[in-house]
């Protein structure tokens, strides 16, 4: 076991899920905005997303087929337990992002807090093959980071701190022309502990 899968399976194992600083009991703007976007019959990932009951209501609003990827098994199993009998129907995939080759392309791309973890270049620019292998032409990326004014560590790691502008600007760094932001909006989460988390969302369409 590498040493951050080992991290995020002893974050998991060492809080309840409701404790986690990124609970959100009803990740209401995520599926807002993934509906916006996706029809049903076509496929989608939710990229680190093991906590979150974004896939559950999906599944329970007929979505799919439909995909979790996590660098965590622990968090994996948990969400395997929350759809209890249908957990079948989704493609659970443990991986790091960064080291993941997909065998399946989705119509969206759903990223709440993973790619801002990733603060070196070679990280970076790893995530971005794998959206790009995994996205095709039309299909879309909603990708969600720490704000400017966001924190400056999570989870005891450190992080990347983005405006809409710098995530664009990091995107047509790493590939080129391939995709175009089309929606951004600033929000602010609150945590269990009621303190508050300043977060961007940016909308790609990939159109090259």
């Amino acid at each position: 076991m590498n040493e951050k899968v080992a991290h995020w399976n002893a974050v998991y194992d060492a809080r309840q899920e409701e404790q986690l600083t990124w609970y959100e009991n009803q990740p209401t703007l995520s599926y807002q905005l993934v509906i916006s976007y996706l029809k049903l019959g076509q496929s989608f990932i939710d990229v680190g997303g093991g906590a979150s009951k974004l896939t559950s209501i999906l599944h329970a609003a007929g979505y799919g087929p439909l995909a979790v990827l996590d660098i965590s098994s622990v968090v994996l199993e948990a969400g395997k337990e929350r759809l209890g009998g249908v957990a079948g129907d989704v493609e659970w995939i443990a991986a790091d992002v960064t080291k993941w080759t997909p065998e399946s392309t989705y119509q969206v791309w759903h990223d709440r807090a993973v790619f801002h973890f990733l603060t070196n270049e070679q990280d970076q620019k790893a995530y971005i093959d794998a959206l790009v292998k995994s996205v095709p032409v039309g299909g879309i990326a909603i990708i969600s980071t720490f704000a400017e004014d966001g924190p400056e560590k999570c989870s005891g790691l450190p992080v990347q701190r983005y405006s809409s502008q710098s995530l664009n600007e990091k995107l047509e760094a790493l590939a080129p022309g391939v995709f175009e932001q089309i929606a951004t909006q600033e929000h602010t989460h609150i945590t269990p502990k009621k303190n508050q988390q300043k977060f961007q969302t940016s909308v790609f369409k990939r159109v090259a």
